[in-house]
């Protein structure tokens, strides 16, 4: 798994552009992947949400005003250059913005059953310790609640070719040229390449003492969103 100084030395390096290089990459697929992983939080109608690997905010940014006005966002990231980002565009919302806080999913600064909607955006990938985050997860959500996960998954056998050449070949390029660094995209497919399918990260998600696990694959199977439910 992803050794954390190094993951956060990473994002820490690419921080600036990192949102335009995912939607160029993706082309500009992530954002529907993004709404609908909103959608699926505003349906549960929670209070409390903590918005983890938060990066630049740009989960957070979304989910705030689809909730009502009573609920409270807040973003969590151990990488200090990408909060800088968010919070610089908190600064610059004419609008109630998320608070941001420094924060490392293997040891959250939120106290047990904290919070009603927990959600995480391509970020337990990158996990030091996948089983011991999935347990902090548990941790810090309500009975009754949920942790909703977006990540990259393992693509369906005859799309696996098309996705190979994109993520190991033409990305790691493309993402060079925007960002300057030719290894962080190159650490993308090394990453997905050793993370589970969606059925061995429902099994993990079990593992990890969450009850009902459910699933939704997109692009041919490329993208998964899982609801844990505590």
């Amino acid at each position: 798994m992803a050794e954390g100084n190094a993951v956060r030395q990473m994002f820490s390096g690419i921080a600036s552009r990192y949102d335009l290089a995912n939607r160029l990459l993706s082309f500009g697929l992530c954002v529907g992947w993004r709404n609908r992983l909103i959608q699926a939080v505003v349906a549960t109608q929670p209070k409390q949400v903590a918005d983890l690997a938060t990066g630049s905010g740009d989960v957070a940014f979304e989910l705030l005003p689809a909730l009502p006005k009573d609920c409270k966002v807040t973003g969590y990231d151990f990488c200090e250059p990408m909060l800088d980002v968010a919070r610089q565009r908190a600064a610059k919302s004419a609008l109630h913005a998320p608070e941001f806080r420094q924060g490392d999913c293997m040891n959250l600064p939120l106290a047990d059953d904290a919070c009603d909607a927990v959600t995480i955006a391509y970020g337990v990938r990158n996990f030091e310790d996948r089983a011991r985050g999935l347990r902090e997860l548990h941790r810090v959500v309500k009975p009754g609640g949920s942790v909703f996960i977006l990540e990259f998954s393992k693509p369906a056998a005859w799309f696996a070719p098309f996705h190979f050449i994109h993520v190991r070949l033409i990305s790691p390029i493309m993402a060079g040229i925007l960002t300057g660094d030719f290894g962080a995209y190159r650490y993308l497919g090394t990453s997905i390449a050793g993370f589970p399918d969606a059925a061995g990260l429902t099994q993990e998600l079990k593992n990890a003492g969450f009850g009902e696990v459910t699933q939704e694959s997109m692009l041919f199977g490329t993208v998964a969103l899982h609801r844990a439910q505590k």
